[in-house]
């Protein structure tokens, strides 16, 4: 997929890594409930639905407040980053044609940096093992920047490393809520299909453009 196609004029890309440069996101249906199971706690039917919009980090606030855990939150987000570690460095793999996008993105001048909720340690495992992170200028967390998501801090905050033009920098995301936060921040903004955000229709119409596949 050639990205002049949407927008020819392109500064600069911000990619999620979760279910838009990567296919991962079938590990985080289990890491949440594994990681009370670690603890001896039988996981309640709504906690992965509370926990899906939230960063690690403030996911690990809301389970040690829950459950009355006698951790810290960095303590918890501990126990998280033992049970995925395998998964960034030994199993997650790019979405089908996002080695050759990202090469197409660089060939031509365009910046490109990531904004994640994942921590910093585990995408570089990921992009290494790929041979991927020579494209990538920089990765922003949301416990970087200190906010979720729900917050347009790590767009702004990756906007001015690359030091591109608002209008001509596009947010990739595969998440609704956080497509909507890059939107309503006045970013250019492209929904990524993957299985696991379920409102396909409204990410679709949200969207300025709308990629089903890389390839």
């Amino acid at each position: 997929m050639n990205y002049k196609s949407f927008l020819p004029n392109l500064q600069g890309a911000i990619f999620d890594f979760d279910g838009t440069l990567f296919d991962s996101m079938y590990l985080w249906d289990n890491v949440a409930n594994d990681s009370l199971i670690a603890l001896g706690i039988e996981p309640p039917k709504d906690y992965r639905r509370k926990l899906r919009n939230m960063s690690v980090y403030q996911a690990a606030i809301y389970t040690v407040e829950r459950f009355n855990l006698h951790i810290t939150p960095e303590e918890y987000v501990d126990i998280i980053n033992k049970i995925i570690e395998k998964y960034y460095s030994c199993e997650v793999v790019p979405k089908e044609g996002i080695p050759d996008f990202l090469k197409n993105l660089k060939d031509n001048g365009v910046k490109i940096c990531i904004a994640t909720a994942t921590d910093r340690h585990h995408i570089e495992n990921a992009l290494n093992r790929c041979g991927l992170r020579h494209y990538i200028s920089e990765i922003f967390t949301c416990t970087m920047v200190g906010a979720g998501k729900d917050n347009p801090k790590i767009f702004e905050t990756a906007l001015a490393f690359l030091g591109t033009d608002k209008e001509m920098t596009l947010v990739f995301e595969d998440s609704l809520y956080a497509l909507k936060t890059a939107k309503n921040a006045g970013f250019k903004t492209a929904g990524v299909f993957d299985c696991s955000e379920k409102n396909q229709r409204e990410l679709k119409c949200t969207a300025d453009f709308y990629i089903n596949s890389f390839k």
